[in-house]
């Protein structure tokens, strides 16, 4: 397709108005209940196209339950992110293209997993690659460090059970399920990494005839991600709240993704910024080298600049602003010539 940078930014976002707030349906809370001010014309979580993951709640869950908690951050007048924590009963928003191609991309926004970013590394992600023809579904999932029973295994759960329900309703997306593939966002980014590793790991007792279904990303995209959970390597709040304040080193070698790369992976695309002070550009340099001795297709963009965080609003002047339509291309690269392109 023909690439309009302008495509980048339009989102509902006008890049740099106001938007942005949250309203939970099945927790009945708006954002007025959480001390903030809705705004005409702000996007809305949960989407009109939605689906759980789990009947009822989910095992192992927490006494008492969290509290969904959903946050605006920003001033009014400039960027504001809409924010989560408090996540009980997990799902997953679907976000059509008026011209689906049949790929398609579950998106898994970051916060340190200590809170999920659904603006800015999910809904905004989604209008934009809408705008490629990928059908995309946007991940809002547990947090491990809010009171769940074996909650390093708790976010992996979740991923991969929404890769198994895609694919079984791909006839009703009008997707192709062999091009279904994720794309995370720095811890976000770090659980696209455990699914590309451990997709076929039993982290929990399977539920109906979807999880029949594989969960294996056709590919793997990671925005800034964070690639294990070594102390003094990881980024440490994404550590804490994943493996709690005394990590068993079985779990902390679990999720060393860049250790567990095994030939015959999923391609990966990574995006990093140099002067990332949140997740250092090691995590990705070390993914780059990990998948390269592992024989594992990779792209990888190292940008100058850009810091953490950027989703899609880094400036039509910065070079890392084109990192959709290389992530577009990329794509239909790595799923090969049977997709309906």
């Amino acid at each position: 397709m023909t690439f309009d940078r302008r495509t980048l930014l339009a989102l509902p976002l006008a890049a740099g108005l106001a938007p942005a707030a949250l309203v939970s349906d099945a927790a009945g809370q708006s954002a007025a209940a959480t001390g903030t001010t809705r705004l005409p014309g702000d996007p809305v979580w949960p989407p009109a196209e939605r689906f759980g993951l789990w009947p009822g709640i989910p095992a192992g869950a927490p006494t008492p339950l969290p509290r969904p908690r959903p946050m605006i951050t920003g001033r009014p007048g400039q960027y504001r992110d809409v924010q989560m924590r408090g996540v009980v009963q997990p799902e997953v928003g679907v976000f059509r293209p008026q011209r689906p191609d049949g790929r398609a991309v579950l998106v898994c926004p970051g916060g340190g997993y200590s809170i999920t970013s659904l603006r800015n590394e999910g809904i905004d992600v989604a209008r934009v690659l809408n705008g490629f023809g990928i059908t995309v579904f946007v991940l809002s999932y547990r947090l491990p460090g809010e009171g769940w029973a074996d909650r390093a295994n708790v976010p992996l759960s979740d991923v991969q059970r929404a890769m198994r329900l895609i694919r079984a309703n791909a006839r009703r997306y009008a997707i192709r399920p062999d091009t279904l593939g994720v794309l995370g966002f720095s811890a976000g980014g770090h659980l696209a990494g455990s699914l590309e590793i451990h997709h076929g790991l039993e982290v929990y007792r399977p539920v109906d005839a979807a999880d029949r279904q594989s969960a294996r990303p056709a590919f793997t995209g990671l925005m800034y991600a964070v690639s294990n959970m070594d102390p003094g390597r990881s980024h440490g709040g994404s550590r804490a709240q994943l493996l709690g304040p005394d990590p068993d080193p079985g779990m902390q070698a679990r999720y060393a993704i860049d250790r567990n790369l095994r030939n015959g992976d999923s391609p990966l695309f990574l995006v990093h910024a140099e002067d990332d002070d949140t997740v250092p550009v090691a995590n990705s340099l070390d993914m780059l080298a990990a998948a390269r001795r592992a024989g594992i297709p990779v792209e990888a963009h190292i940008l100058r600049r850009g810091r953490h965080g950027f989703g899609t609003r880094l400036p039509v002047s910065s070079p890392g602003s084109l990192w959709p339509q290389l992530f577009d291309r990329w794509m239909r690269e790595a799923i090969g010539p049977e997709a309906p392109l």
